[in-house]
């Protein structure tokens, strides 16, 4: 029996999480769970539901606490921090954004394993995670880093070629001109259901660039031995080219119970943990590059991950407040790169050049913040 612990179970991970949990009630347990409280009455049900001892929350605290007695309730900015170092088998750590890294930086503290979907945690403070994090600690449940995962299992790292990183391409892969998207259209994936962040990201591709990054850290793989391609069907997940010219694919349906399940029962697989791919039915499966000039967020993500240091950090955050931006509508879909390109010029001599702590991360994450936002003034 598992004991785990989900932080942002309100959300699309963490609901398929509790999915598993609930269909494999001999295999898991929920010892407590996070969320930002935009949805308190779906945190109350979970929680009712799956008898959690602690729940963790910023918003609608006590509204939750008279929904809960009996249960505990941490309220505030760091309640997810203090949930993740509750001692149990895995944190699933599916909060979006980089307030992420605390929380997964306290859960590796108190030895917890950690189910990171999570990628912000790897772009903002990826030095900071791996220099703490034991073999086996730190398990990957994004799809893509999760395919690479396992097609690594039993090989030797000095025998890897190339990791190669599938992209859906997003609504927008045969889309020529960029200028007049709307928020609509951007929030309208082809393939995955997912929060509005994640999938303007998927829409820029920023999402493949942040996915570089973490898969540098994942995999301790050089920049220049990581790709990304386009993959509409989004069925094979990631690839790894090795030294000989071979290739080691995952393929499975898009779904992201199978990478959630595998990183919660790790070293073993939940079965029927989603769909098998139908071989009885004719199945098409097509790979082309991306064009890097109308998708320029991959490029500036490898020069910063290249870079390092705080700079990763203010690339992320300087996103964070520019998608913010255009789902106001305060700024067009192309213009998203634009700020984060104009940020991270602005920034980048001055940026810290190592990391010592989780202050350097947030002090990183500020200086981008403020630059964004009087960038956004000029415009506005």
């Amino acid at each position: 029996m598992h004991e785990i612990v989900i932080l942002g179970s309100t959300g699309s991970i963490g609901v398929q999480a509790l999915d598993i949990v609930e269909a494999n009630p001999s295999l898991f347990t929920v010892v407590a769970l996070s969320a930002a409280g935009t949805h308190p009455e779906l945190l109350i049900a979970q929680a009712k539901k799956f008898r959690v001892k602690v729940v963790g929350v910023v918003k609608n605290a006590d509204l939750i606490r008279q929904a809960l007695p009996g249960v505990e309730v941490i309220d505030g900015q760091h309640a997810s921090t203090e949930v993740a170092a509750i001692s149990c088998d895995v944190v699933l750590n599916a909060i979006t954004g980089s307030i992420g890294l605390a929380p997964t930086l306290a859960a590796l503290d108190v030895d917890n394993r950690v189910a990171l979907a999570n990628k912000e945690s790897l772009v903002a403070g990826g030095d900071l995670v791996i220099g703490r994090a034991k073999p086996d600690q730190l398990l990957p449940v994004d799809s893509e880093h999760s395919a690479i995962w396992q097609a690594l299992i039993g090989e030797k790292k000095s025998e890897i070629a190339k990791l190669v990183l599938t992209a859906s391409g997003g609504p927008f892969r045969d889309r020529r001109d960029l200028s007049s998207v709307t928020l609509a259209e951007a929030l309208e994936h082809p393939t995955w259901s997912m929060g509005p962040v994640v999938t303007i990201n998927s829409a820029s591709l920023m999402n493949k660039g942040l996915e570089i990054i973490e898969a540098h850290y994942l995999f301790g793989v050089p920049y220049s031995q990581i790709e990304a391609v386009i993959h509409p069907q989004s069925v094979v997940h990631s690839m790894v080219e090795f030294v000989d010219g071979s290739t080691i694919a995952q393929a499975s349906p898009p779904n992201m119970k199978g990478p959630i399940s595998l990183a919660l029962h790790y070293p073993h697989r939940v079965p029927a943990a989603t769909q098998p791919i139908d071989w009885t039915q004719s199945h098409s499966w097509t790979f082309a590059p991306i064009d890097t000039k109308r998708f320029p967020a991959i490029a500036l993500a490898r020069t910063c991950g290249e870079i390092g240091g705080g700079l990763p950090a203010i690339f992320n955050a300087s996103n964070e407040v520019a998608v913010q931006a255009f789902i106001d509508g305060q700024i067009g879909f192309t213009s998203i790169i634009d700020v984060v390109s104009s940020v991270v010029d602005t920034l980048r001599t001055s940026a810290v050049s190592t990391l010592r702590d989780l202050a350097d991360v947030s002090a990183a994450e500020e200086d981008a913040r403020r630059t964004a936002r009087e960038l956004l003034k000029k415009v506005g």
